[in-house]
């Protein structure tokens, strides 16, 4: 599995804005942003750099004024740790990820039974501008990141935002939501259009007043029997913590291995 996750992540790269490949890595940056989430890179399975290649992969961020970084499995490509550590990489995170295939998909109805404190979640599928901003200011909050006043909010980065996200939808992904009672998103979710025969779920988030409501599993559930009905053998995620261990548990996801990722923080570190 290791093997088509690490094929995936490089697949998923060239799906960018402005996918970049150097010496057996791809890059996928997208210029509407700096953020370093959105602009890293991953080596193809079994990967071998060599030093130059790895002084190339750091001069393309460079040029870009960006943190140069990357995510894998390492397992896919067990030669790349040592070159970059070589390079002055060090160690950002080492997150578990999960892996939900058709037979160990559980739906909602599976794993929590309605009642007067917990109605039914409905989950719905976004389709105007006013749905894609609601998703974007919901994920934001629910990851921690201020959310300003409506009268002082940056528009563009809140455009750019729903772009990404109509951008998921209109590639063969899908992004799915829970409404609000004021009509705003309560929670939501993304995942990948298919590649290397899976599919990655990410962005699962839910604001602090809705936790609790089964939103996370319900948009989870949704959107791996979504991609499962679109041909995809497998969905896997990466999480934090055991409360999101146990969410996913629930859906049908199963612990499977770990992503590295890696960054250079100091971007004149020099050369070989």
């Amino acid at each position: 599995m290791d093997i088509n996750v690490q094929s995936f992540a490089a697949h998923n790269l060239r799906r960018r804005p402005e996918p970049v490949e150097v010496g057996g890595f791809v890059a996928g940056f997208d210029p509407s942003t700096t953020d370093r989430n959105l602009n890293y890179a991953t080596p193809l399975p079994g990967a071998r750099p060599t030093d130059r290649d790895v002084a190339d992969l750091v001069e393309a961020f460079r040029a870009r004024g960006l943190v140069p970084r990357l995510e894998f499995a390492p397992d896919g490509a067990p030669a790349v740790e040592p070159a970059l550590r070589r390079a002055g990489f060090t160690t950002e995170a080492v997150h578990p990820y999960m892996v939900c295939t058709p037979a160990t998909l559980v739906t909602p109805a599976g794993f929590r039974v309605p009642s007067a404190d917990h109605p039914p979640v409905h989950v719905a599928v976004p389709r105007t501008d006013d749905d894609f901003a609601a998703i974007d200011a919901a994920l934001s909050e629910a990851y921690g990141a201020e959310i300003p006043p409506a009268s002082v909010t940056n528009a563009s980065a809140t455009n750019a935002g729903a772009a990404r996200l109509r951008r998921i939808e209109a590639g063969g992904g899908a992004v799915r939501f829970v409404r609000a009672p004021d009509g705003s998103c309560a929670g939501a979710a993304t995942c990948s259009a298919p590649a290397a025969g899976t599919a990655e779920l990410a962005g699962v988030g839910t604001r602090p007043a809705y936790r609790g409501r089964g939103i996370a599993a319900a948009v989870t559930a949704s959107l791996s029997e979504t991609l499962f009905a679109r041909g995809a053998g497998s969905v896997w995620l990466e999480y934090e913590g055991e409360d999101a261990r146990r969410i996913y548990e629930r859906v049908g996801f199963r612990p499977h291995g770990t992503r590295l990722y890696m960054a250079l923080e100091n971007s004149e570190h020099p050369a070989p």
